[in-house]
């Protein structure tokens, strides 16, 4: 298991400390009529890294090497007139075997048009689960693009036109299990190769005080990822007799998706409108052909095909329509509308056929959909310049309907047909004082009710709690937030109840310009007990699991500079949870050493110190030297597999501007 609020600590560090210091006076050089400012960053980045160097390139990936660290262009025209564009800026990132790369373009002239490009480039690693024994993991690239271009952009009546493409490649390694009850499982090797296009194209028009927005886009989305295995494997289980001697599987899966989408929003003095409708008409053709040749667990052979195949059109549709009414200056009152309703229908049809045993197994699929409308009126009163006070009241209801079959439920009896509803009710308050001119305190709460959710982590009966305290003077800026929300649910098969409070510090202090302080922390607690049913050895296996997290997150900086010369920063960020009290599932129906016993907590920790020294050398040059320091540990050693590591990382470089 894997905190994901992790990297975001240590990336918002890093992005502080990569950030380009300015050199000298920006002064530029004038070229036919043109002022060019122009500044890049190149150097050299290195890296130790000593553990588990998979978990370590999950997280940050930086490795040694030359890099153009940054760069930046800006070309303006000195008069505003400029013969082919009045404006460009190009700025890159990483640039140079980094595994996070980046690129931006600008390139507008006033009253005409504006051009605007994002480039990126990710190197994605991911090691799997631990208990994987090395053998599920992706190493892929993906690379996306964004291009806009508005014509008269200054205008009551704009134009665009829009291009999006994402694509990821690269080797993945995953495993099957076959031909045996008992768990026995081949390695494959996976070459992922997903397409992502999308095309737009749309307008803003104002008239009247009325804006209109309007886009019409096409999607298309392929996947040709294909597993296949050469050669005799006998699996992850050498003690038996089930063996693999060929596998492959390819499943491509194409579709598209057009979508239009509608805005018209108008502000008067007593009250604004907002309306929006939004439709994508999805459309998707697959199949999936495998064949696997084998022996089982006994010896004897196997040889089994399967067939997945259809199409799939999934419409759906939202609408939003928002009314405000302010008949004074005192007082809002807000009603809003949504409807979206989402249908998945089509033929599907799984057929699984044994060669071995002659036995086939049919499952076909025919329809689903999700209505919900959504009601909500909230009012904000400000009865003084001290005081604020909000309420509102929100409902929704859904409607779920699901068809397992091909014929139609009215004419055939035998048909798995499923229809749900639920309704929600939540009444939401709030507070927001200035007792004193610098403080500000605003307190807010949440109530609400449900007849049948969907599954046993939606809301149903809950209540969320939250406060907030500011204290703004002068340089100083002190805050301090609070937040809770329990939940419990029962559904037929299981039921769920969850607790989870937010503490959070924060401090900032700039008392001049060549000095600043920030720091804060914050605590998550959260625990929750959820029934759990699955499969073990042919086995229904009941029970309930309990799990607590205690996260604590904490981070300082500061910031010194002396008089246009040098700089430096310094910060440190630590996030550990500590866990709680373990508790076990209670006795499985597993004999050993097959009992699986699931961890309920996973006390880790990540702490990552950094400085940064950038030195003005000459009017134009400065030198800059990072590092920065990761340490992971996990405490909890799932499977008896840690993934620790300790790295030490940084850049040295010049950055010159003319």
């Amino acid at each position: 298991m894997r905190k994901r609020t992790l990297p975001l600590t240590f990336l918002a560090v890093l992005a502080h400390a990569l950030q380009a210091q300015q050199v000298g006076s920006a002064r530029g050089q004038d070229v036919n009529g043109y002022n060019v400012i122009n500044s890049f960053e190149t150097g050299y980045r290195f890296s130790s890294i000593d553990g588990d160097l998979g978990k370590y390139r999950s997280d940050v990936n930086f490795r040694n090497g030359i890099r153009l660290l940054g760069s930046s262009l800006t070309v303006n025209s000195k008069d505003g007139r400029g013969r082919l564009f009045d404006e460009l800026v190009l700025q890159t990132l990483g640039l140079g075997n980094d595994p996070y790369e980046s690129s931006t373009l600008r390139l507008q002239k006033n009253r005409w048009y504006r051009y605007d490009m994002l480039w990126r480039m990710n190197e994605y690693y991911n090691p799997g689960i631990p208990i994987a024994n090395g053998q599920h993991l992706l190493d892929t690239r993906r690379r996306l693009q964004d291009h806009d271009f508005t014509i008269l952009p200054q205008s009551k009546f704009k134009f665009r036109l829009g291009y999006t493409r994402n694509t990821q490649d690269g080797p993945a390694l995953s495993t099957i299990q076959l031909f045996d009850g008992r768990g026995d499982e081949f390695p494959l090797f996976t070459n992922i190769r997903r397409e992502r296009n999308e095309y737009r194209v749309g307008g803003d028009f104002e008239f009247v005080g009325i804006k209109l927005h309007w886009l019409q886009g096409w999607d298309y989305f392929k996947e040709d990822t294909a597993n296949r295995l050469d050669g005799l494997s006998a699996g992850n289980n050498s003690e038996d007799r089930t063996t693999l001697a060929a596998f492959y599987r390819a499943e491509p899966y194409h579709g598209s998706t057009p979508f239009s989408r509608v805005n018209l929003r108008t502000e008067r003095k007593y009250f604004a409108v907002n309306a929006r409708l939004t439709y994508a008409g999805g459309r998707r053709n697959f199949i999936m052909d495998e064949n696997a040749i084998g022996t089982n667990r006994l010896g004897a052979a196997q040889n089994r095909q399967i067939v997945v195949g259809g199409n799939a059109r999934r419409p759906a549709t939202t609408g939003d329509f928002s009314l405000s009414v302010l008949p004074t200056t005192r007082l809002s009152v807000t009603n809003s509308t949504s409807i979206s309703s989402v249908r998945i229908d089509g033929d599907a049809v799984y057929r699984e056929l044994s060669n071995a045993s002659l036995q086939a197994t049919t499952l076909q699929f025919r329809f689903l959909g999700i209505h919900t409308t959504t009601n909500m009126t909230d009012t904000q009163y400000r009865m003084s310049d001290r005081f604020w006070l909000y309420t509102g009241y929100h409902f929704s209801t859904r409607e779920i309907r699901s068809v397992e079959s091909d014929k139609d439920p009215s004419f055939d009896p035998f048909v798995t047909a499923g229809y749900q509803e639920n309704r929600q009710h939540s009444g939401v308050f709030g507070i927001r004082i200035k007792p004193l001119k610098p403080v500000t305190v605003t307190l807010d709460g949440e109530v609400g009710r449900a007849d049948t959710p969907f599954f046993p982590v939606s809301d149903r009966n809950y209540h969320a709690l939250g406060g907030r305290v500011q204290l703004k003077q002068k340089s100083v800026l002190l805050s301090a937030a609070y937040r809770e929300k329990y939940n419990t649910n029962s559904v037929s098969l299981s039921a769920h109840s969850s607790r989870g409070r937010n503490y959070s510090f924060d401090a900032s202090w700039a008392p001049a310009a060549k000095f600043s302080l920030d720091a804060g922390y914050s605590k998550m607690h959260l625990d929750t007990v959820s029934g759990i049913a699955f499969f073990g050895l042919g086995n229904f296996l009941q029970s309930n699991s309990y799990y607590v997290s205690n996260l604590h997150a904490a981070n300082i900086g500061v910031r010194v500079a002396s008089h246009k010369r040098a700089e430096f920063y310094g910060g440190y960020s630590i996030t550990k949870d500590v866990g709680g009290s373990k508790f076990a599932l209670g006795p499985l129906a597993l004999p050993p050493p097959n009992t699986l016993l699931f961890p309920q907590e996973f006390p880790l920790s990540f702490q990552s110190p950094l400085a940064r020294v950038s030195i003005l050398v000459r009017d134009k040059l400065r030198w800059n030297f990072s590092w920065q320091y990761y340490r992971y540990s996990e405490d909890f050693g799932l499977f008896g597999v840690g993934q620790n590591y300790r790295a030490h990382t940084g850049y040295t470089s010049l950055l010159w501007a003319f």
